[in-house]
């Protein structure tokens, strides 16, 4: 009986591959069926790579017709956010500055995925070089949230979340600065993990904020986001990333272990923040309360230099985008301005007419924060509040296993509903942090919020290079709001793309 591929975790194609009831090609075909059908909805892909995805179900295909042993995620199709570079594609950025550059590299965090299994659907969309939370700042077009095509999917990897919510794929890999995985993730019902800072190589992914990025997946279920981690660290160390780190381990290992007996934080002061939202408060008390009933202990901690994060973080990730970005300058790198008399009218026209209106207020706030006179003020400022923040959290876990907040402060919002970039920064709120003190978090689906009948979420944080352990929380917490009679998690394909195009 034909059934839409879009039903199926990633766990469980890659289990039907080996088992041979269906063949990479057919889910590659799938998949591509799919995206055809849904994408004139969703607008998650800006590049769609039938030729690469097909070419790697062939070789899937034909290690198994030989009785070669699979790889673990052999057949599962994977979109990649378009600030990572994959040979056979352009690397856009979302930016009319890198429109035509093609890869001449993969990124080891793709490759990586690659040697997995995966099928590389295509490169989807983003906010331009990572700016923004909405995916509104993309210089090609807007991507919808699947669950509500007239709201926003988040940002930056929006693309990511999108393509996962809407059943195109069933696994993504997005990064995150400030919440760009976890925001997203929980806009579009899926789960979103940033692991910490340096467990997955970010060589070959266009930086933004060399400090702060990191590279993540994007699932359906936390097993499917275990698996991914599993591919993206199972190699170790990256000698082509001085920041890489070898933290290998079976993320599926302890996956379903009891929480009985772990301390579980509450941030008083996060729940009466001002702009979060009555139905997402609720869920992250139900979540409370389930983890509670499962045997974990809830303990108040406080983080008293949370207040500064978004501050500091407006100051370090600016000045590091600015720093980042001056390559792209029309003469190295880039959009090419044409009939410039001169080196200079051809750099700065050029960066004109190549950057977006948020790429270029980023950049301009990072020349003025590192300017002499200002650097001591702020940036170095900014620095010590980092510090204190990554104290505060240290203190925090010496106390509790994980810390249990909102991954955003509402549900999805309407285009152009924020429209003021300040308030727009505010969407970060409960995500941040983490990226100040490089310490691991996930955004585990709920399901839809009482009023606004949107996905609500909540964010699980935890101490440095203890990512399984922070998944055994993600899944018990899935474990408690899934279906009692299937065992579904709370929220699966976005109603208006589920089976549309892509039986298997």
């Amino acid at each position: 009986m034909a059934q839409s591929f879009d039903s199926l975790t990633a766990a469980q194609i890659a289990a039907g591959v080996a088992a041979g009831d269906f063949t990479a090609t057919e889910v590659a075909q799938a998949s591509l069926a799919a995206i055809e059908a849904r994408e004139g909805g969703v607008q998650a892909f800006l590049q769609v790579s039938p030729e690469l995805a097909l070419e790697a179900a062939a070789r899937v295909d034909a290690d198994r017709a030989a009785g070669k042993p699979l790889p673990p995620l052999a057949g599962v199709p994977l979109a990649i956010k378009d600030n990572m570079n994959l040979v056979g594609t352009r690397t856009t950025c979302a930016s009319r500055m890198l429109e035509n550059y093609q890869s001449v590299y993969t990124a080891t965090c793709v490759q990586r995925m690659l040697d997995a299994g995966c099928l590389p659907m295509g490169k989807v969309n983003m906010d331009e070089f990572a700016f923004g939370s909405s995916t509104e700042s993309s210089a090609f077009h807007r991507t919808n949230n699947p669950w509500d095509t007239e709201r926003v999917p988040g940002g930056s990897s929006g693309g990511s979340a999108a393509a996962v919510a809407a059943g195109e794929v069933a696994l993504s890999l997005g990064s995150d600065t400030g919440g760009s995985i976890r925001q997203p993730a929980s806009l579009c019902g899926v789960v979103g993990f940033k692991p910490t800072y340096g467990a997955v190589s970010r060589y070959g992914v266009v930086a933004f904020g060399s400090s702060l990025d990191q590279v993540g997946p994007f699932g359906r279920t936390v097993e499917d986001v275990a698996l991914a981690m599993n591919a993206l660290t199972g190699a170790g160390h990256d000698p082509y990333d001085c920041t890489s780190q070898d933290c290998a381990v079976d993320f599926t290992e302890h996956l379903n272990d009891s929480i009985e007996g772990k301390r579980v934080g509450i941030i008083p002061a996060f729940m009466e923040a001002e702009g979060l939202t009555p139905e997402v408060k609720a869920a992250v008390q139900r979540a409370a309360q389930e983890l509670q009933n499962q045997g974990a202990e809830l303990v108040e901690v406080d983080l008293p230099h949370l207040d500064a994060a978004i501050a500091a973080y407006y100051v370090i990730g600016p000045a590091e985008a600015f720093s980042n970005l001056a390559r792209f300058d029309g003469i190295r790198y880039g959009y090419q301005e044409e009939g410039c008399a001169n080196l200079s009218d051809q750099s700065s026209l050029s960066r004109a007419h190549g950057f977006g209106a948020e790429a270029k207020r980023r950049q301009m706030l990072g020349a003025y924060l590192l300017s002499s006179g200002v650097y001591d003020k702020y940036y170095y400022a900014a620095q010590k509040a980092r510090t204190l923040i990554t104290q505060d959290y240290d203190a925090a876990y010496a106390k509790v296993d994980t810390i249990l907040m909102p991954a955003s402060p509402r549900t999805a919002f309407k285009f152009g509903e924020i429209s003021d970039p300040t308030q727009m920064y505010l969407s970060d709120l409960y995500t941040i942090s983490l990226n100040i003190c490089g310490n691991g978090g996930i955004s585990v689906p709920l399901g839809l919020g009482e009023d606004s009948k949107l996905p609500v979420s909540a964010q699980l944080v935890g101490p440095a290079f203890k990512d399984r352990q922070l998944l055994t929380f993600a899944r018990a917490l899935e474990r408690g709001f899934a279906d009692a009679a299937t065992g579904a998690p709370a929220l699966s394909v976005a109603p208006d793309f589920a089976g549309k195009g892509g039986e298997l």
